[in-house]
């Protein structure tokens, strides 16, 4: 027997277009229809919402950890588990366990985690980011230099045999330790290239998305700036329009002003995606962590090594996109859209992610019309639901 229902009280929001005064139908884990409320079928169980709106869930391409871990940590299944739950509750449904620069032994752990959550079909688990270790030392940010390294054939290899396993790949590189030739057969075997933490000028950035590299990786922050002779990575991100950027959209990465100028020029049909680029302290109260043997603080809204070298965001993506709305000023469509459509078009994923359409997974977020999260669906089974006030 089939599972149906439908979701009514709400503005729904498809990914494109606003529908009033309609209901939701979610079939068997993917979205059925929207339909006029007066035209849902008698036999179809309701579920009243309580007005707000409903939008697709959110997809968050870059996720060190959450609930108290970190990936590098713990690389097996138990941590994507707590991760991805730690994050469905601030309205992400799907995202890429994302892996720091680390040892070989850790990043082959990683792989067979993520490879076991998989096929377990661990909610909200979509694959794997492996952000380095071949990156450049001079835009390390928050990486061990003593394990950043460049790409060999063993490592190419591992990467290919890996995406065969996994529903999505990203890797996070540096022109100054992977050859464009290498880009070119790690995107024809279905793996998504990033580039970030790297000084590369313009023109390189551009052989390497010619080559194949198709996103870069938290715009602004460790990369080559926009100079008045050399635009950089940043410049680059911006202005190849193949090329999708993430963005950590807390205040602190990056500028308000920044933001707004970036997104007033990029080029199409890339877009900028918002990004939490999480570490463990979300869901909890912890005030510090450790990353490669080295404490992270926790204090003010940022995460700092002791020199005070940001690493990685203490940020939940309906925050972010509360702070594209709010503060950078952004049409609440197009916030969404930062936060589901835009980054499921980066990783090849928006045929079932990021809309509402027949046959696109129910991963659904329920929101308040002040952005609070009332319930998060994903494949049609709720996951969270926000405990009344008293």
């Amino acid at each position: 027997m089939s599972d149906r229902f439908a979701l009514t009280g709400a503005r729904i929001f498809d990914g494109d277009d606003w529908h009033e005064g309609h209901a939701l139908v979610v079939r068997d884990g993917l979205v059925e229809a929207i339909l006029p409320t007066g035209a849902i079928p008698s036999d179809i169980r309701t579920v009243d919402t309580g007005g707000g709106m409903l939008a697709p869930g959110f997809v968050d391409i870059q996720v060190n950890g959450g609930g108290g871990v970190m990936l590098n940590d713990h690389p097996d299944v138990a941590s994507i588990e707590t991760i991805c739950r730690a994050h469905a509750p601030f309205g992400t449904t799907a995202l890429l366990a994302t892996l720091i620069t680390d040892t070989p032994a850790i990043t082959a752990s990683a792989i067979t985690a993520g490879e076991a959550a998989t096929l377990q079909n661990v909610p909200g688990f979509l694959g794997l980011h492996l952000e380095g270790p071949h990156l450049s030392i001079a835009r390390k940010g928050a990486h061990d230099p003593a394990l950043i390294r460049p790409m060999t054939d063993a490592d190419q290899a591992m990467l290919i045999a890996a995406r065969q396993k996994l529903p999505v790949l990203l890797t996070t590189i540096a022109p100054e330790s992977v050859e464009p030739a290498r880009v070119a057969a790690l995107a024809k075997a279905g793996i998504i290239v990033s580039l970030g933490h790297s000084d590369t000028g313009y023109a390189t950035a551009k052989a390497f998305a010619e080559a194949g590299a198709s996103v870069a990786t938290h715009l602004f922050n460790a990369m080559s700036q926009i100079g008045n002779r050399e635009p950089g990575l940043v410049g680059a991100a911006i202005d190849i329009g193949t090329l999708s950027a993430g963005l950590i959209a807390d205040g602190i990465h990056v500028h308000p002003a920044s933001i707004r100028i970036a997104l007033d020029a990029k080029q199409g049909p890339g877009k900028i995606v918002l990004v939490s680029d999480a570490m463990a302290t979300i869901g909890t109260d912890m005030t510090s962590f450790t990353l490669n043997g080295r404490t992270i603080y926790r204090k003010d809204g940022s995460l700092r090594l002791a020199d005070g070298t940001l690493a990685g965001a203490d940020l939940d993506m309906i925050s972010a996109v509360r702070f594209m709305h709010n503060v950078v000023g952004v049409d609440l469509s197009e916030a969404l859209r930062m936060a589901s459509l835009y980054p499921a078009q980066a990783i090849g994923q928006s045929h079932r992610l990021g809309r509402f359409a027949n046959g696109t997974a129910a991963d659904i977020v329920a929101l308040s019309d002040d952005l609070g999260i009332g319930s998060v669906w994903i494949g049609g089974a709720k996951v969270f639901e926000a405990v009344a006030p008293h």
